[in-house]
């Protein structure tokens, strides 16, 4: 397999918390991050994650153990997430956006022993520890805003009574790292396994050598840091060079965005930033959107679907950077197959990343010719170990060297590839493959849709039927005859949809991906 030049083989003993603090070491005054209520300086990150690893094993967890992170976008997330590594501790990061019962699920699921929570979200958690079946030995409550209960702690204080860690845990590159749950679209979340090692990974094949983030970049993402695209982005890659990071705890809508962009929080303006395309789309559908010259942009990023042809052009006109569209995962971390900078294909996600091999199979398990669709299949160095207490799911998924993505693709003549659909979202009608999203890129380039997402639905003969949901932009109306008409004229005839429903807005997860399964059920009268 080949690697970037500078992705040398992590030794043993590699703990990433660490690995980072040799990295940043020389700039103790350098702002790592900026939130909501200030900046915090490497010197204070490095010293805050050491003392926090003291803690936790003060407090009588274990190495291997795992802490439930449930906490919004602040600069407590990356002293809680690197301080449970340096000291073997294994943080399990949780979508802040779930209910009682899903956080029940993963306390139990996970067996975490301590839980590190926004002051915010603390009433959900109470809810959650009563239905869960086992007791956490501590709560850790970031920046509380009321009093606080037995077994509960405020986090800040905590800090203040404990000495740094003098060396981190003598963990190796492949021991237990963290937790991420998948993002639920189907069924009960998965608990996915990674490595110390696999962040580094990830920053030294993508963010460096394809996004070539450096210092003087200020980095700020859209998804969360609970998502792996967003922990990539808002963690692994720039402390990974020593940038400094914007985080925002509050939803991103495009106004916040903008007035990140801008400068007005923090006092520093962002030149990386990471997306993804329902949140290009509202941006560029907001009269709010900032002149180029307001701005200090010079690179953004889009992952978690592809990103439609017609989204890129309009940004890059308008903007003046590039999008670089690629996919990744929560099995692979972050993103393998991606555009670059100096080289975009619009419609398509790009090329392989260097160091990560892409193989399209066809149902047989062959591998397929360009020009046909296939199910994508990766190699790479940050797949995930497995997912926990799911052996079946963890053999389907991975498959000795290689990791299943449940992604369709078609690879084109200059070997970029083209994305077709997920496996199980892919239509055949009438004997013939239709892909959602080719639907959906098309009804977007109307003038009065915003989003649209396609779904298959059997008919009285069980044969299946494409069926459009569409979100017009504000003030904008059109008809599902029009819109079928539209369609008609930019693909082959067989591909539009059979029907039309109009919607205020479509469902999705919290990383922004929309949860066709709910359009489905929403079809059989399903609540």
């Amino acid at each position: 397999m080949k690697t970037s030049p500078k992705a040398a083989e992590p030794g043993t003993p590699f703990n990433f918390a660490q690995h980072l603090i040799a990295r940043n070491a020389a700039r103790p005054d350098k702002a790592a991050f900026i939130d909501d209520q200030g900046p915090l300086s490497y010197g204070e990150l490095i010293k805050q994650q050491r003392q926090l690893a003291a803690a936790l094993l003060a407090l009588g967890l274990r190495r291997e153990e795992r802490v439930l992170l449930l906490m919004h976008d602040c600069c407590d997330w990356p002293v809680s997430f690197l301080g449970a590594l340096y000291a073997g501790i294994v943080p399990v990061a949780v979508n802040t956006l779930l209910t009682a019962d899903d956080y029940a699920y993963m306390l139990g699921h996970s067996r975490a022993q301590a839980v590190l929570v926004s002051a915010a979200l603390l009433p959900l958690l109470r809810q959650a520890l009563a239905l869960a079946p086992h007791e956490v030995k501590q709560v850790l409550v970031s920046r509380p805003t009321q009093p606080l209960q037995a077994g509960e702690q405020a986090l800040g204080p905590l800090l203040l009574l404990h000495a740094p860690m003098a060396s981190p845990a003598g963990t190796g590159p492949d021991d237990p790292g963290f937790w991420l749950y998948s993002s639920g679209s189907t069924g009960r979340p998965k608990g996915t396994l990674h490595s110390q090692a696999n962040p580094y990974w990830t920053a030294e094949l993508y963010g460096t050598a394809v996004l070539g983030l450096t210092e003087q970049d200020v980095c700020f993402s859209a998804a969360k840091l609970f998502f792996a695209y967003g922990l990539g982005n808002s963690l692994s890659f720039p402390l990974s060079v020593g940038a400094t990071t914007l985080l925002m705890a509050e939803r991103p809508t495009p106004e916040a965005t903008f007035r990140r962009w801008r400068g007005e929080v923090g006092g520093i303006k962002p030149t990386v930033f990471f997306g993804a395309p329902t949140g290009f789309a509202g941006m560029l559908a907001s009269p709010a959107l900032p002149e180029r010259s307001a701005v200090a942009l010079r690179l953004a990023s889009s992952a978690g679907e592809a990103l439609p042809a017609e989204l890129g052009e309009r940004f890059k006109a308008r903007m003046g950077v590039d999008v670089i569209d690629g996919i990744g995962s929560t099995e692979m971390l972050h993103i393998y197959l991606s555009n670059q900078p100096g080289r975009v294909r619009y419609g398509s996600t790009g090329w392989p990343v260097l160091g990560y091999l892409i193989e399209l199979r066809g149902d047989n398990g062959a591998p397929v010719a360009d020009g046909e669709t296939g199910d994508l299949c990766i190699q790479g160095p940050s797949a995930a170990l497995m997912y926990w207490g799911n052996r079946a799911k963890s053999r389907e998924t991975f498959q000795g060297a290689w990791t299943q993505s449940g992604d369709k693709y078609v690879r084109n003549s200059d070997g970029s590839y083209t994305y077709a659909g997920r496996s199980d979202d892919m239509l055949k009608v009438s004997g013939i493959y239709v892909s959602p999203f080719e639907v959906e890129s098309t009804l977007v380039q109307h003038e009065a849709v915003l989003e649209a997402a396609v779904i298959g639905m059997p008919d009285a003969q069980g044969l299946t039927k494409t069926k459009a949901f569409v979100v017009l932009k504000p003030g904008q109306q059109v008809s599902e005859e029009a819109l079928q008409a539209f369609v008609k004229t930019r693909l082959a005839p067989y591909k539009y949809p059979r029907s039309i429903a109009f919607l205020a807005e479509l469902p999705k997860t919290a990383t922004g991906k929309i949860q066709r399964f709910k359009l489905r059920d929403l079809e059989r009268g399903q609540p």
